[in-house]
């Protein structure tokens, strides 16, 4: 390896907004914050709900529900 062209590499302190702190090496510094993680991401913990936005599952039934009819 070439001297002086890697990045300097800290040993940091990673804390999610949950609460939850790990260690790990990085670039970024000596303490990085996330917003989520594997400790409180919903696809981990098995409490995925699903988000309507603005009516989107009625607005694809009324769309696809005339097509229903036809089929019946």
């Amino acid at each position: 390896m070439k001297s002086g062209i890697h990045p300097k590499t800290f040993k940091s302190k990673i804390v999610c907004n949950c609460g939850y702190q790990s260690e790990a090496i990085s670039t970024k510094g000596e303490t990085v914050s996330v917003e989520i993680c594997s400790n409180c991401h919903p696809f981990y913990t098995g409490k995925q709900r699903f988000v309507d936005t603005a009516g989107r599952i009625d607005r694809f039934r009324k769309k696809y529900a005339k097509f229903e009819d036809k089929k019946a």
